[in-house]
C-alpha cells in the first residue's frame, strides 16, 4: 500500500478526521460528530474525508442562534 502524500495548503476543500480535529481544535470523535451533524461526510471507498465549507456554514449557523438567543433576552 502507497503512503499518502499530504500537501500544505491553507484552503482545503476537505480533510480527514485527525486534520478536521486539528482545525476545530477538538478531539477526532467530537469532529466526527461535528462533521456528521454538518452534513459534511464524504466517503470514497474506505477514504472518509469532511468539506470544510459545510462545517464552517454550520458552526456559523450555531453562533447565529446563540446570538439571537442573546438579544432575545
Amino acid at each position: 500500500m502507497r503512503k499518502t502524500r499530504t500537501m500544505e495548503a491553507s484552503n482545503k476543500v476537505s480533510v480527514n478526521a485527525e486534520t478536521l480535529a486539528k482545525i476545530l481544535d477538538c478531539g477526532r470523535p467530537t469532529a466526527i460528530k461535528i462533521g456528521e451533524a454538518a452534513g459534511a461526510r464524504i466517503q470514497i471507498g474506505k477514504r472518509v474525508l469532511y468539506k470544510v465549507d459545510r462545517i464552517e456554514r454550520y458552526l456559523d449557523g450555531l453562533a447565529g442562534n446563540e446570538v439571537q438567543k442573546k438579544n432575545a433576552l
